[in-house]
């Protein structure tokens, strides 16, 4: 099945905070209790030790995602390690409440584009499920970004365009409906918008479903690398690789004069 390039309503420019923000904490409340990124740990971990490097820029944060997991374990072997979340449409309550689980964590309040990151901005980029997200166009952007300014990059998804991903989101309204009285904050929008009026269950279909769709392959993710200005300049390396949802496609670039 080929690559499909559609949108996701929590896109939309237009779309509210108060149904994209519940949306947000769903996928950063499932991603830390599945701990989905555990089997990408050992990468991130030789990158940021290759790199001498203990920042991490978290491009498209969402609600942060599943990097409390992560950076816990991190932090094991990266004891002066910090974690900065960004995002296009900043859900800064979640990234308040990210802080006070992990004072490693800060955040910034004003939106960052991935494609052109400020360049004051300076650590491992990385991006959780939100690489898929961006058409073709985009996604080279924001590769070329990374080796103009010689900042490592780590993109990691957990879903591809198979059968058991697109099975595994026809099933998430009913994570939703069954998750949402535990999600903190309490929202009484994500009371009404999934109990009254069943909006965000199927809010959660849609999206997920085409994310699953748009997701790139690591052939794809190739091609992309491919058309990158200076791509010679760095270390690239995808995979698809087991985790404990099922599968993590990644992508990773790393300056050649770090080594």
């Amino acid at each position: 099945m080929g690559r499909i390039q559609y949108f996701e309503i929590e896109d939309l420019h237009w779309f509210p905070s108060f149904l994209r923000d519940p949306m947000t904490d769903f996928l950063q409340f499932v991603s830390n209790k599945m701990n989905v990124y555990q089997s990408v740990i050992p990468v991130m971990d030789d990158i940021l030790k290759k790199n001498k490097e203990q920042h991490i820029i978290d491009l498209a944060s969402g609600g942060g995602g599943g990097l409390i997991r992560v950076v816990e374990e991190l932090q094991k072997t990266n004891p002066e390690l910090k974690i900065t979340l960004t995002d296009f449409y900043p859900n800064i309550e979640a990234f308040k409440r990210t802080k006070v689980r992990n004072p490693r964590f800060e955040y910034l309040e004003q939106p960052v584009d991935a494609r052109a990151v400020p360049s004051e901005l300076k650590g491992f980029r990385t991006m959780f499920l939100s690489f898929h997200h961006f058409a073709p166009k985009d996604a080279t952007a924001i590769l070329t970004d990374a080796v103009n300014k010689k900042q490592p990059i780590g993109i990691f998804e957990v879903q591809d365009r198979s059968f058991a991903s697109i099975f595994a989101m026809l099933l998430s309204p009913l994570s939703f409906l069954f998750t949402a009285p535990f999600i903190k904050p309490f929202r009484w929008s994500r009371v009404i918008f999934t109990y009254l009026i069943p909006v965000l269950p199927l809010l959660v279909l849609h999206d997920g479903i085409v994310s699953a769709l748009r997701t790139y392959h690591p052939e794809e993710l190739d091609k992309l690398i491919a058309a990158v200005p200076g791509n010679d300049s760095f270390d690239w390396k995808t995979e698809r690789i087991k985790s404990k949802s099922g599968i993590v496609i990644y992508l990773t670039g790393t300056p050649k004069d770090s080594e």
